[in-house]
């Protein structure tokens, strides 16, 4: 049995530093089923074209654009001497997409294909050397899309959401509240596909109850995730979509090497040890102490914890970061 490591993060709490070190950032777009994706190419300073590098693709939590969590990581990755890449899904931020704020696991799961065959087609990336690195919500997109996809050779999720129908109903509020929330999720639907007009509710919010996330931290945050690039609007129509998607399914099939980074105090923790337990390849997990979901996104003493640790996953699976990263 792999030993579980623990850091403690008593300091968690502790505001995410904006100074990093050396590193550039190119604008990038790539195609997704017909629509323009844009994105955010991270490149160590260091970077030597004749050398390929080791590339990822890094993803975020549900709902969010390419600057929120996805850029923190995204840089950090690009310190530790890894090209980065993050991305608008299609239908969110500056990505194409006539749908807009709509949360589509299908959807998400084909771009992160297609971000991950981009970076194939650039000359310092070496194609055979490219992972995945999800966070929260897309952490399922990400395993899902590796368990299908070869060319994604090693995954490592931070603070994962991973659920099955098992884990929806401990979360939303048992049978009658998964219930609940499809029947409004159909209303919306059928509203749209008879009007052609979305609905959207505020995504977050610390006063309007009818928000997705109620009186949470972080996107509710002008200093944190409260960006102007975001936008705090969500189609409910999404809910049987996200209810249904089960991504502790893919466990059985992802043989890729696998790092997890979770904590007890962040979300659905029960998810993260089924998903972690149907694994059966290579695996590591690191449990911090003490450090929330939103912590994870941005806080200086969990993100270097994490970071160093997918580092060190990517460094000893994938290889190729140059000298800055060894």
């Amino acid at each position: 049995m792999l030993k579980i490591l623990k850091l403690a993060a008593a300091t968690a709490v502790a505001l995410a530093s904006n100074a990093f070190a050396a590193s550039r950032v190119e604008r990038v777009t790539f195609a997704s089923h017909g629509e323009q994706i844009a994105g955010d190419l991270y490149l160590p300073e260091d970077l030597d074209p004749a050398k390929p590098r080791s590339a990822l693709v890094v993803t975020g939590a549900w709902m969010t654009v390419k600057e929120q969590m996805p850029a923190r990581y995204a840089r950090e990755m690009a310190d530790r001497g890894f090209v980065a890449l993050t991305f608008d899904f299609r239908g969110w931020g500056e990505s194409g997409g006539a749908r807009r704020q709509y949360e589509d696991p299908g959807a998400k799961i084909a771009d992160i294909e297609a971000a991950v065959a981009y970076l194939a087609t650039r000359p310092e990336i070496s194609k055979d050397r490219i992972g995945g690195l999800g966070i929260c919500a897309s952490s399922g997109y990400m395993v899902t899309a590796a368990a299908k996809d070869a060319a994604i050779k090693s995954v490592a999720l931070v603070a994962p959401w991973l659920h099955d129908a098992e884990v929806v109903e401990q979360t939303y509020g048992g049978k009658d509240g998964v219930a609940r929330l499809e029947a409004a999720g159909d209303g919306a639907e059928a509203a749209y596909r008879s009007t052609g007009k979305q609905t959207f509710l505020p995504a977050a919010s610390l006063t309007d109850d009818r928000a997705v996330m109620f009186k949470v931290p972080y996107y509710t945050e002008s200093d944190r995730g409260m960006i102007p690039a975001w936008r705090n609007e969500a189609d409910p129509a999404f809910w049987r979509g996200w209810l249904t998607f089960d991504a502790i399914q893919a466990a059985r099939r992802l043989h890729q090497p696998f790092l997890m980074v979770h904590s007890e105090a962040a979300a659905i923790p029960q998810g993260a040890r089924k998903f972690y337990a149907r694994l059966t390849g290579q695996k590591q997990q690191l449990w911090l102490d003490k450090v929330t979901q939103f912590d994870f996104y941005d806080r200086a003493v969990p993100v270097k914890a994490a970071s160093d640790a997918v580092a060190a996953h990517f460094r000893a699976t994938l290889g190729g970061v140059g000298e800055a990263g060894q």
